[in-house]
């Protein structure tokens, strides 16, 4: 007899480059306006916002060569991010410390509603409506820090249809990843599985039915989209 009253949900986990094995996948950590640009261009001051975070789904995460267009809005951005992935956590964790947590990393894009996140904004509700939909989070297999490091510059670049969109480097990023972790630290506990995406340069935009998105960060590799 099953110890469950239903079919438990199968778990979300991601392919490792080089292995047959899977990265289980537990909580999934966004960080907004990463990139001073970025922040310039959604309309704010990157000198005073302090970081913030968002969630999305585990299963939003998606190893796939299309996303299917979503629901309820018809205004679609992309925005190319790299994903960190944990293989540890803990509370209070020191800057020192952190990359010690990090097991690989990943090349993704954050789809957003942006209609239906203006509307939040505006009633000064949660993001998940705008962030945490069905593949919304298109994204390539991790390559563990034994094989690619930490990266911490490097060039991330998105191209929509063959053309530039949003091009800016690692470097560039407000809050680095072992400050994201740490911070992150002292307000969750985080734990092995859990994956971080840390901000998008400036450029983001609108995508249509038919559009190839290309992401290419440092030595990661390269994510390739077909908007269906």
């Amino acid at each position: 007899m099953s110890e469950f009253v239903i079919e438990p949900p199968q778990a979300a986990t991601l392919p490792v480059k080089g292995t047959d094995s899977r990265f289980p996948v537990r909580r999934v950590y966004c960080i907004g306006r990463n990139y001073a640009a970025h922040a310039i261009e959604m309309g704010h001051d990157p000198d005073k916002d302090p970081p913030f975070f968002f969630q999305k789904n585990p299963d939003n995460l998606v190893v796939s060569n299309e996303f299917p267009y979503p629901v309820q809005t018809e205004d679609v951005h992309f925005e190319a991010e790299m994903a960190v992935a944990l293989k540890s956590g803990g509370t209070n964790i020191k800057i020192d410390d952190a990359l010690d947590h990090v097991y690989g990393y990943a090349t993704a894009l954050d789809m957003t509603r942006r209609d239906l996140q203006g509307v939040a904004k505006k009633m000064g509700r949660p993001w998940e409506i705008g962030k945490a939909f069905e593949k919304s989070a298109p994204i390539t297999h991790l390559v563990p820090v034994a094989e690619c490091g930490h990266k911490d510059a490097g060039s991330i670049r998105l191209t929509q249809n063959g053309e530039v969109k949003q091009d800016g480097d690692l470097n560039q990023m407000i809050w680095k990843v072992p400050e994201m972790i740490s911070y992150l630290s002292n307000y969750f506990e985080l734990a092995a599985g859990d994956v971080i995406l840390t901000g998008t340069p400036a450029g983001v935009g609108p995508v249509e039915r038919g559009d190839v998105l290309e992401v290419a960060i440092a030595d990661l590799p390269k994510l390739s989209v077909k908007v269906v």
